[in-house]
């Protein structure tokens, strides 16, 4: 070989090293399939979480509202609604994550000047709001569903599955009644997106670059998500409470005052963190499951 060719060879070596590579571009349903995975394991700790955010009165915690589903309705009623829960998450995940990761490739398009934590906070509350508006009408359908067996006889509504869920929900309620709650739940699925995967990315960060943490390991991945889990399920608890109570009501004239006011008034400010502990239980290895089975099918390449 010539000393021209080694040269050469050696430039080019050096210099892609040196260059920092542009990220990688993933499918935009990556997201949305982490979090369908992530749903099939923590559903039933999402059911007990709604059971007990539209509860009368406190009282019950996770391990007693469980005994009481499992009592009372069978062991199987624990996947109540998982047509509606898979629905959500087929939607609502895939815009929140698709657009985050879009709108991240888009402001890191220069490798060399690598978006700062509020770029990164701008683009998820984007991708936040347009998450909660595509996912509204199945996390309607998705509430109710869980929270049916918990109703008088009277007021059960039986939807079949998701698909019948928002087919009844137009014809008894009007098309309108898919979009109750929209305010909240937008609010929600901005705080949630900010709050949950800007911390992973924060977290996941901080922990290569200052601890050494290797930034391909379960081990990273597991930290990095249940500090996120820790986040979202703090900063996510009001809204989630008021949406749920919203969108699991019947009356289109009670809008967000209204029952946040009653429930101060009733209940106490103590009402906005009610369910925490299963939230947390049910976010922390959600989130965990969803950023793992989501760093995977990084890893892999699938469907690229």
């Amino acid at each position: 070989m010539s000393t021209a060719s080694t040269t050469t060879t050696t430039e080019k070596i050096v210099s892609d090293i040196s260059t920092p590579q542009k990220p990688k571009s993933y499918p935009f349903w990556y997201g949305g399939a982490a979090s369908i995975f992530a749903c099939l394991f923590t559903h039933p700790l999402d059911l007990a979480k709604v059971r007990l955010q539209t509860a009368a009165s406190p009282g019950d915690n996770l391990v007693s509202m469980a005994a009481k589903i499992v009592k009372n309705e069978g062991i199987l009623a624990v996947y109540s609604g998982l047509s509606a829960s898979i629905m959500r998450q087929a939607t609502y995940s895939t815009a929140r994550f698709g657009v985050y990761e879009a709108l991240k490739e888009k402001v890191n398009s220069d490798p060399s000047k690598p978006a700062g934590t509020l770029m990164l906070l701008s683009c998820s509350m984007v991708a936040g709001a347009v998450g909660g508006l595509v996912g509204n009408p199945s996390d309607i359908v998705n509430i109710r569903m869980q929270n049916d067996k918990s109703l008088p006889i009277d007021q059960q509504r039986h939807y079949k599955h998701a698909l019948d869920g928002c087919y009844r929900v137009i014809k008894d309620e009007g098309i309108s009644a898919l979009f109750r709650g929209i305010g909240p739940n937008l609010v929600r699925g901005v705080l949630m997106t900010a709050s949950q995967v800007v911390s992973y990315d924060v977290a996941k960060a901080f922990l290569v670059d200052n601890l050494g943490f290797d930034p391909k390991t379960k081990t990273t991945h597991f930290t990095s998500s249940l500090f996120a889990g820790l986040v979202a399920t703090t900063v996510c608890s009001p809204a989630d409470v008021v949406k749920t109570r919203i969108m699991n009501s019947s009356n289109s004239n009670q809008g967000a005052v209204s029952i946040l006011m009653n429930a101060v008034k009733n209940e106490g400010v103590g009402f906005m963190f009610r369910g925490w502990t299963p939230s947390f239980i049910r976010l922390g290895p959600h989130t965990i499951l969803t950023f793992i089975a989501l760093e995977q099918l990084r890893k892999f390449n699938i469907g690229m």
